[in-house]
């Protein structure tokens, strides 16, 4: 998806906090495409580098904010599974033992799976321990969290209805989220409502093509006077015959604006973009991309 590449790259893990089980992240994740080694992406505080195994797995990312500070994360891989995950932040060129952070993984599988997620500063102080429970269909169902004062626990529940599939996230008992799924043969949406104590407070609607491209997403609050929740933004995106993004369509109340979109992509097989260019703002993100050799290239005699 081409939609906010940006966002995407940089703020890709902030999305993954909530109800979201460890899990390896690989070169589709970050809208990449074939046998990407490395993605270097400008932005206006620094660079991010994103880099990669042979297999795609994502394995190490560099936040370069200037030549003496930067976080760095690595995911050690083992059997297949992620085993470990270390956050090191350098501070004038030293490692800040504080403020990084190591987070280590277990697997039962004896019964049910059970993900054990321990999480430990660099200067040997206890963070938070996470457990990670799953049905008999391998699907999250809790998640019990203890730090050094108190244990929480999410639940999370799931109920089909027709053409419909709910899931509702529990913090202590109380509801705090819940995502509506429906589909057909043109497409699906999904409907997520935010609660706050229970009480509501947000909501986005996403449509999606039959080919998972978005077409449009719409923002609402929730009114307490009208006991109900009232669109104030909806995004449509609009698609060139390849499938490439190009025009995005901003409705807020009366207003109406409009984001053109142009991609440059590399001469890779298959291709990547490399730079995208917003108007009428002429805002420009650039993409440098490093691939490992081809098969037959890398076999060559030297």
């Amino acid at each position: 998806m081409l939609k906010n590449c940006l966002t995407v790259l940089l703020g890709f893990f902030s999305t993954m906090v909530m109800a979201q089980a460890p899990r390896l992240f690989t070169i589709e994740d970050f809208d990449l495409r074939g046998s990407v080694k490395t993605c270097q992406v400008v932005t206006n505080y620094g660079k991010e580098i994103f880099e990669f195994g042979e297999d795609g797995v994502l394995v190490k990312t560099t936040t370069q904010y200037n030549e003496q500070d930067q976080d760095v994360t690595h995911y050690i891989i083992k059997s297949g599974f992620l085993s470990e995950k270390r956050m090191e932040s350098f501070k004038d060129n030293e490692l800040d033992r504080s403020t990084s952070m190591a987070n280590f993984y277990e697997i039962d599988t004896t019964g049910n799976k059970v993900i054990t997620e321990k999480i430990i500063s660099y200067d040997k102080n206890f963070v938070e321990r996470q457990e990670y429970r799953f049905d008999e269909e391998n699907r999250l169902q809790a998640i019990m969290t203890s730090h050094l004062d108190a244990v929480d626990e999410t639940t999370i529940t799931r109920e089909d209805y027709k053409n419909e599939h709910t899931e509702s996230h529990f913090l202590n008992g109380v509801l705090e989220k819940m995502i509506r799924t429906s589909g057909n043969e043109k497409g699906k949406t999904i409907l997520t409502k935010e609660l706050v104590d229970g009480s509501p407070d947000k909501a986005l609607e996403r449509k999606y093509d039959i080919h998972g491209k978005l077409l449009s997403e719409e923002f609402f609050r929730y009114s307490e006077t009208e006991k109900q929740f009232k669109p104030y933004e909806k995004h449509i995106f609009e698609y060139d015959d390849t499938g490439i993004l190009k025009k995005e369509l901003i409705f807020r109340g009366t207003a109406r604006s409009a984001k053109e979109y142009i991609f440059q992509f590399d001469d890779n097989e298959p291709k990547n973009w490399v730079k995208k260019i917003v108007s009428p703002d002429n805002e420009y993100t650039t993409r440098k991309i490093e691939y490992y050799p081809a098969v037959e290239e890398a076999n060559k005699p030297q």
